[in-house]
């Protein structure tokens, strides 16, 4: 049935094309993992997946090493994951994953994107019923590779579906199932390009043109802002 390749994924290509701001992300997400589980991928699922990421946009292993030695520097004590719920202009219903080691300035910076915008934030949770939660995995189809046999191998890990698009594949589960789906596609020596745990929108709204011009203009705003990680909206 799809989930529209990837929900939004060419309009964030576009907007993430910033090295400058790519790898600094990235390499938060990085720390965050090493200073939660240590410094070594293979002990560290969570570190593993985010040096999976962090490849697939070819980040360099220096700045990858980098990122996993600041997990024993001063400022990795605070960093931490925050998520922010609101809505944004014309109604749009918008969650905000960030990585920061100020909160109070994050929270300041992303308010301030959603006021001006003529947006406003909701009690943190109130949108969880309106999107679905997903682990989403993603890996190249080789000819060897059996997709209906392969999604019955992998229905007891938690595998809901597999969408094909040309050479690329698109698992998803449950995020409960995270961890047993991606360990899993290890074991069946699957090279996974990327992990991430997405938002979809349970039920997604169109929005005409000129509210579009005026949602992506608000979008870019809190995207290009450092501490953002993931934005996730009920847009069609």
């Amino acid at each position: 049935m799809g989930r529209a390749f990837e929900y939004r994924r060419a309009a964030k290509e576009k907007r993430w094309d910033k090295m400058s701001k790519v790898f600094p992300k990235l390499g938060k997400l990085i720390t965050i993992a090493a200073k939660e589980g240590g410094p070594d991928p293979d002990l560290n699922p969570k570190l593993r997946q985010a040096i999976q990421n962090a490849k697939a946009e070819n980040m360099p292993k220096d700045n990858i090493d980098s990122a996993i030695k600041r997990a024993a520097g001063k400022d990795a004590e605070t960093m931490v994951e925050v998520v922010y719920e609101g809505k944004g202009p014309h109604g749009v219903l918008v969650v905000v994953e960030c990585a920061t080691d100020n909160t109070t300035r994050t929270v300041a910076n992303v308010k301030s994107y959603f006021n001006k915008a003529g947006g406003s934030f909701v009690p943190s949770g109130s949108l969880d019923f309106m999107f679905s939660r997903k682990a989403v995995f993603e890996f190249k189809v080789t000819q060897e590779l059996d997709i209906e046999e392969l999604e019955l191998e992998l229905i007891d890990a938690g595998l809901e579906e597999i969408d094909v698009h040309e050479d690329t594949a698109f698992a998803y589960a449950d995020y409960t199932n995270f961890g047993s789906l991606h360990d899993a596609l290890e074991e069946k020596k699957i090279e996974i390009i990327t992990s991430k745990l997405q938002r979809f929108p349970n039920s997604p709204v169109n929005f005409t043109e000129d509210q579009m011009a005026d949602i992506e203009k608000f979008l870019d705003k809190v995207e290009d802002d450092d501490d953002v990680q993931a934005v996730f909206t009920n847009i069609e």
